[in-house]
């Protein structure tokens, strides 16, 4: 007789747990359940969702139903959704530090219940960063991971190679680097190209970039220490030496990149890496799977990855100016740099509406379970179109599902190298998951970048002008529960 079990495996509070446990879903158990997912447009995040969803259907009976809408509208849709009552939604899979926010409205199930009975999940196989501090919200996990976000640095390795060229370690061989590729033909077309390409357009998430920068001059102690705000006081910690020291490295890099890279967005650079045209590139982990596509063919096996570059000069938060680096105040400093690999955005994770139908939120634990455990993730993180980056250590151990989809054994070892080496630092820098986070980020800095980047104002004015700015939203939102919150995102439960 065919063993099968169940998705559901128990009842504790009233609430029906999933835990997806050895064996065969029963193919009925939730016939009759609609689960309604609103995420952003595929293929990227959307198109997974929907072909998993029907493996899903067969196997459980459930109908998941994936509804897209543009990202600017993303957040306020599902929020306004909850709090007013509607209830629509069931499932919202969204950026993750979106989070914070609604789970300070009390509109998150709380998935800690269900992720300890959970055999199939493999908890502790996930990063350690994206277990503890991306997923969990005051020490309980409230998001399940289907993407892991963070920004790496990637070279042409044998461009590299043939000049002799060491990866970067801190922006001063960046820059170097940069300088001594520039100009020069990198694909054979006869044409010279560049030496540096991140995309800088307002609005279009380019403030990710200078954030990426200035961690590692501003965060020192480790994940929880933060560097955004300082944990007693909510008091910005960007006007100070380490943030217009990371401005200026930032602009100085276009010296090195295309003339139009002010109104580039990550298409636009990403088609210019996959063209064979940058040297020296800063992205999320799609670089390594577009480098094996079609469009890619021009740098397939010729790309290298590592962490972000880092610093031996950094913030003394006492004095806002910059200082060198001690044992005492970068613990973690490799050959005296300071490395702070940057979650940029966090990544794309699943939460539950608490209001929803305890048979629903079960239904839709045990998709966003189906979707997260290795046997499906491993395989979605090789794709580039899926837009799913890795968050498992299993996802970085094996080379064999990299290799399958297209990698060579060299690259794979140095890709996943890059990011198991980001990813198990213990000074990697949170992205910032508190309410308001789109203001403070996404209008704000963008706004203030913008300006900086256009010679309209000075480092030094425009990191002013971002801590009036971030000033006016924290008052707004309110001190006290924007401190909470703040340190809350950062494991900090004193």
């Amino acid at each position: 007789m065919k063993k099968t079990t169940s998705f559901l495996s128990g009842v504790i509070g009233g609430t029906l747990l999933a835990s997806v446990v050895g064996g065969s879903a029963v193919a009925a158990e939730f016939d009759g359940i609609e689960i309604n997912i609103l995420t952003r447009p595929g293929p990227v995040i959307a198109q997974r969702l929907v072909e998993r969803g029907e493996e899903f259907t067969a196997m459980t009976g459930a109908k998941i139903r994936v509804n897209e809408v543009p990202f600017a509208e993303l957040f306020q849709k599902i929020l306004t959704d909850w709090a007013t009552g509607t209830n629509s939604i069931d499932v919202g899979v969204f950026a993750s530090g979106w989070a914070v926010e609604l789970a300070d409205g009390d509109l998150l199930e709380d998935l800690t219940p269900y992720v300890e009975a959970d055999e199939k999940l493999q908890f502790d196989d996930i990063a350690p960063f994206f277990r503890e501090f991306n997923q969990k919200i005051g020490g309980k996990t409230k998001l399940i991971t289907i993407d892991g976000d963070f920004q790496m640095l990637y070279y042409r390795r044998d461009i590299f190679d043939e000049m002799g060229i060491a990866p970067p370690r801190n922006w001063e061989e960046y820059m170097a680097a940069a300088k001594a590729t520039h100009g020069k033909d990198l694909n054979g077309d006869g044409e010279p190209d560049y030496g540096s390409c991140i995309f800088k357009k307002r609005n279009a998430q380019s403030y990710f970039a200078i954030m990426s920068v200035a961690a590692a001059f501003s965060q020192t102690q480790g994940t929880g220490q933060g560097f955004f705000f300082d944990t007693d006081t909510m008091k910005p910690l960007i006007n100070n030496e380490a943030w217009i020291e990371a401005l200026n490295v930032y602009k100085a890099t276009g010296e090195y990149g295309p003339a139009e890279e002010l109104n580039q967005d990550i298409g636009d650079t990403r088609a210019l890496v996959q063209s064979g045209r940058c040297a020296l590139a800063i992205d999320w982990g799609d670089i390594g799977p577009l480098s094996i596509d079609e469009a890619g063919a021009a740098i397939r096996d010729k790309m290298g990855a590592t962490v972000m570059p880092g610093t031996s000069r950094v913030l003394d938060r006492e004095t806002g100016k910059l200082v060198d680096c001690t044992p005492e105040i970068c613990p973690h400093a490799v050959d005296g740099i300071n490395i702070s690999p940057f979650a940029a955005f966090g990544g794309w994770s699943g939460a539950i509406n608490k209001k929803a139908d305890d048979k629903v939120k079960a239904a839709a634990y045990a998709f966003l379970s189906y979707m997260n455990q290795p046997e499906q993730s491993n395989l979605d993180v090789t794709m580039g179109w899926t837009g799913y980056n890795p968050y498992r250590n299993s996802q970085l151990d094996d080379t064999a599902n990299w290799v399958a989809a297209g990698f060579s054994e060299e690259f794979a070892l140095n890709y996943l190298g890059a990011i198991k080496d980001s990813l198990n630092n213990p000074n990697m820098a949170s992205d910032l998951r508190i309410p308001g986070t789109a203001q403070y980020q996404g209008n704000v800095l963008d706004r203030e970048l913008a300006r900086f980047l256009a010679d309209e104002i000075t480092a030094a004015e425009a990191v002013a002008n971002i801590e009036e700015g971030w000033e006016e939203i924290t008052e707004d939102f309110g001190r006290d529960s924007q401190r909470e919150m703040y340190k809350s995102s950062l494991g900090i439960t004193n």
